[in-house]
């Protein structure tokens, strides 16, 4: 205590007794807040962070907006190989809307069409047979394209929606700004060029855009019916869907080496609904390498995400004690059970509210969680067992206590 308080103390217990107010004072006085000290707690469950592979580009997150929460590899952009067509589909969706599971307009096959499918299939890249009486909906072409990776097709697409391949690189690249992904560019619709390029943490936003939106998510999903069937249209998009896998696009250039793009959905047993994780690999040196590392990726979700709360019900965090004797343990209240990836081993700030006296049970403050998952989470601090009103004796005999916690009340 400071000389000066000290000195305040006494003038204000001279005041109350020479005004003969000793007895109210004190008995009637605020009191003074209980002493908080932290208790040690227990070594929490382990946290896993994300394994991502050690070659090439890698990063995933939860939702297009947020930047990813584990990113390994290779900062700068990279071509993309046919994650460029994942652009060329939601561009054209942003021109032409479809909702999930409609057809669309019909998108007609020019001569130009024609020709480009005929110099993509004499190059060896891949393609779809077309010819000019076909009659191929919006919903037809994107399974083409997106799904056997067509490369005539992405040219149709872009040049039905835009008016010419040029056109549509100007809107896609104006595109990929507006929805902040600004270290991205494309030259083609095809992603053949190695011009076309992305990062990882980019791309990874990217898997989350496609996957929400309706029309693509369904096509990615279901079997290929129609005129696409017809015409051979398969799924090459498919990966480990036993492991929870979402492919939305796996391919390969001698510039780009193998890329990924894709959701994976981790569940926890017992908890409704997965946790849906968005990423991309890219630059990977061949197929054995890509499968070890979503393999990799996909163990080490299994370990990490959980529905645990943040902190257990019950417990103790703070020690409370007054000044005239009374203890009581701050506890963690209830906190949701909420999937979540568990990255970093979680650390806890403690925000305690004055307790002069309280009920068992009652909230005195929060703690605030932060266990790497993206999403500090609040839980109330609640005391675990009453803490009273001194008796009529403290009060009279420790009248400097009770002025002190007078003044402080000014």
């Amino acid at each position: 205590m400071g000389v000066a308080r000290g000195i305040g103390i006494l003038a204000g217990t001279v005041v109350i007794l020479g005004a003969g107010l000793y007895g109210p004072a004190t008995l009637l006085g605020p009191l003074p807040a209980a002493s908080v000290s932290r208790i040690a707690l227990d070594d929490p469950e382990p946290a896993t962070p994300p394994v991502l592979p050690a070659s090439g580009a890698s990063a995933i997150t939860l939702n297009a907006i947020d930047a990813p929460f584990a990113a390994a590899g290779n900062t700068e952009p990279m071509p993309m190989a046919s994650i460029t067509k994942a652009i060329t589909a939601l561009v054209v969706l942003d021109r032409h809307p479809l909702n999930e599971n409609e057809p669309g307009p019909t998108v007609p096959i020019t001569s130009d069409d024609y020709l480009s499918y005929i110099d993509y299939r004499d190059s060896g890249t891949r393609t779809v047979t077309v010819y000019t009486a076909d009659a191929w909906t919006e919903r037809d072409m994107l399974q083409a394209m997106l799904l056997s990776s067509s490369n005539n097709h992405a040219d149709t697409l872009a040049r039905w929606a835009f008016g010419s391949v040029d056109e549509y690189v100007v809107a896609a690249n104006s595109w990929l700004a507006e929805n902040d992904l600004a270290d991205t560019v494309v030259v083609d619709a095809t992603g053949l060029s190695d011009r076309s390029v992305g990062t990882a943490a980019d791309l990874a936003r990217l898997s989350a855009l496609a996957l929400e939106t309706p029309a693509i998510a369904s096509l990615l999903s279901e079997p290929v019916t129609g005129l696409p069937s017809r015409r051979g249209v398969d799924n090459t998009t498919t990966y480990m869907p036993e492991n929870g896998v979402i492919g939305i696009s796996r391919s390969y250039t001698d510039a780009a080496g193998i890329c990924l793009q894709f959701g994976l959905d981790v569940k926890v047993e017992g908890v409704e609904g997965p946790l849906r994780v968005y990423g991309a690999f890219l630059g990977q040196p061949d197929w054995d390498t890509l499968d070890a590392g979503m393999l990799a990726l996909v163990e080490s979700a299994k370990a990490g995400v959980s529905a645990r709360p943040a902190i257990a019900e019950g417990t103790p965090v703070v020690t409370l004690t007054t000044a005239w004797g009374d203890t009581a343990r701050g506890v963690a209240g209830l906190s949701p059970d909420t999937l979540r990836w568990i990255r970093t081993t979680p650390s806890i700030t403690v925000d305690t509210d004055p307790v002069t006296t309280a009920g068992a049970g009652a909230t005195i403050g929060s703690i605030l969680v932060d266990d790497g998952s993206g999403t500090e989470r609040t839980v109330p601090l609640k005391i675990d067992s009453a803490v009273y009103d001194p008796d009529f004796f403290w009060r009279l005999g420790h009248p400097a206590i009770v002025i002190d916690a007078w003044i402080d009340s000014f």
